[in-house]
């Protein structure tokens, strides 16, 4: 694709939730919904394969669905109210078909079945995008409007996405869909502390993308699309296999790692709240997630697969690039614990 192209498209992509994100009017969130939309279709069909074209249609129908459902919300409550926001007295149904079209978007159980498949279809750096950058305009609409949300439908919706995102990626082979579900878990945990306590939910953000990003550089450095191509590297980029493994614990909540500053502050939440079931039944699925990182942990870095190297170690004759940031990265999303009490307030 044509450099000056790509250079429009990808500040394309970070116009739009920067748009939603500093907007108040509800046709100006859409809009910037809009924008990240159509400027990331072409990236997911730069590559001409089957594969990627099906991602692209997948992608396309349900954000535009989502859209469509949204701007319908939004029509119908400027006609009763003659506002372009939602408030006390907006009717339920709008703001629960609000709440709807948002978790297509993010990809929330029971409307995640377009995740996993287009993460899948679409190149690594792509994937990384859609895992974590086009998350954030969503977010903060349901950030600004959380009062207004009900909290059953919020509930249900966050314990389905945690069950899903634990029991759909037990069986995976392939390292995107891995991470396409552990997205969809990181989601339902987000969305379960948002109608006590949103900022809890923008500090699982950001640590969430913090955790995503240098498992996806660990990825792309080894072209690792599946456990087994990655269990490969082991003899190329032992560092970097080593690194991607405490990312891995880091992301299943184990402490003393930075992953586990989110489940424990969510959890003390919905404690102080008077909910007892929802946080154990979190921590349950949370266990399962772990236990597909330590599988993945286990085939790359504590099994030998056969491999037709005659020699065993190249890692100091690979000219491979080095990447600055990924050491950097590794230290925040695993150290950072001691900065619970900073972080919190």
């Amino acid at each position: 694709m044509n450099p000056i192209t790509l250079i429009i498209i990808y500040f394309t992509i970070l116009m739009g939730p920067a748009i939603t994100m500093s907007s108040s009017n509800l046709l100006l969130m859409w809009v910037g919904l809009e924008v990240s939309l159509l400027a990331i279709v072409p990236l997911l069909t730069n590559k001409k394969t089957p594969r990627s074209t099906e991602a692209a249609t997948k992608y396309f129908l349900t954000q535009a669905t989502a859209s469509m459902i949204m701007l319908l919300a939004i029509i119908l409550n400027y006609k009763q109210s003659g506002m372009w926001m939602f408030q006390q007295q907006t009717n339920s149904m709008l703001l629960n078909m609000t709440l709807i079209s948002l978790a297509m978007k993010l990809g929330l159980a029971p409307f995640h079945y377009w995740l996993p498949e287009v993460t899948q279809g679409v190149p690594m750096h792509i994937g990384l995008i859609l895992l974590t950058w086009q998350k954030i305009a969503p977010l903060s609409i349901l950030y600004q409007i959380y009062q207004l949300l009900n909290p059953t439908i919020t509930t249900i919706l966050a314990i389905t996405s945690v069950f899903i995102g634990a029991w759909g990626g037990l069986n995976q082979t392939q390292t995107r869909k891995i991470m396409a579900y552990s997205s969809i878990a990181h989601m339902g945990w987000m969305v379960a502390i948002l109608p006590y306590n949103p900022n809890l939910t923008l500090l699982n953000l950001a640590i969430y993308i913090l955790l995503t990003i240098p498992m996806f550089i660990s990825l792309m450095t080894n072209s690792a699309t599946t456990i087994n191509s990655f269990s490969l590297a082991w003899n190329k980029t032992p560092m970097i296999l080593t690194m991607a493994s405490i990312i891995l614990l880091s992301m299943g909540g184990l402490p003393p790692l930075t992953g586990f500053l989110p489940k424990w502050a969510i959890i003390s939440e919905l404690l102080k709240n008077d909910c007892s079931i929802l946080p154990t039944l979190m921590a349950i699925m949370a266990l399962l997630n772990l236990f597909f990182y330590t599988r993945l942990i286990y085939s790359v870095s504590l099994t030998m697969f056969p491999t037709n190297n005659n020699s065993k170690m190249t890692s100091h004759h690979t000219n491979l690039k080095y990447n600055p940031i990924l050491p950097t990265l590794t230290v925040l999303s695993t150290l950072t614990l001691p900065l619970s009490s900073q972080l919190m307030t």
